[in-house]
């Protein structure tokens, strides 16, 4: 299944604590951005997300009981949306509140169905994802392809991330 937004596609960054996933979007972002393209990314973590010091007016008015807080400025803005007891919106419903891109990056979010790039380190003594996900379009590893990978399954060398970036803008120009 190919998640498809508005005016791009969306795929998934995934991988365990520490594998280096989120070097690898910040290289990833900042070179398609470099390149004009809109890039969005959506950040998933299991924590409390702390965006405000307590003592700010915004985080004073979400803990007084607002639903969602703006903040606003000329160079940003950001909506705390208090969930209070609801379910977590789903992957799906947060792709929906995003701007339009030619590219969405999901990092976390391992067991949604979207195509997905494995970030793999075998020394941090955790089993691969790619064997058991038939949505991982491709891994970027530090240690060569096993044998026996998977037919359709890309391996990226994760040293040299310019590789994973043409990977990337391969599956874009595929799906224009």
């Amino acid at each position: 299944m190919e998640v498809r937004l508005a005016a791009g596609q969306v795929l998934g960054v995934i991988g365990w604590s520490g594998s280096g996933k989120t070097t690898l979007l910040e290289y990833l972002v900042g070179r398609l951005a470099a390149e004009g393209l809109r890039v969005n990314v959506i950040k998933h973590s299991h924590h409390d997300i702390v965006l405000e010091p307590p003592h700010k007016d915004s985080a004073r008015l979400r803990q007084a009981g607002a639903g969602e807080v703006m903040i606003a400025s000329p160079y940003r803005f950001a909506i705390m949306h208090e969930l209070r007891g609801a379910p977590e919106p789903s992957l799906e419903e947060q792709l929906a509140r995003l701007a339009p891109a030619d590219l969405t990056l999901v990092e976390g979010y391992k067991w949604a169905a979207i195509p997905k790039l494995e970030v793999y380190r075998p020394e941090l003594g955790r089993a691969p994802l790619y064997p058991d996900d038939a949505q991982i379009a491709a891994v970027a590893s530090d240690v060569p392809a096993p044998p026996g990978l998977a037919a359709g399954v890309d391996w990226l060398d994760l040293n040299e991330p310019a590789t994973v970036l043409r990977w990337i803008q391969r599956r874009i120009a595929a799906a224009r």
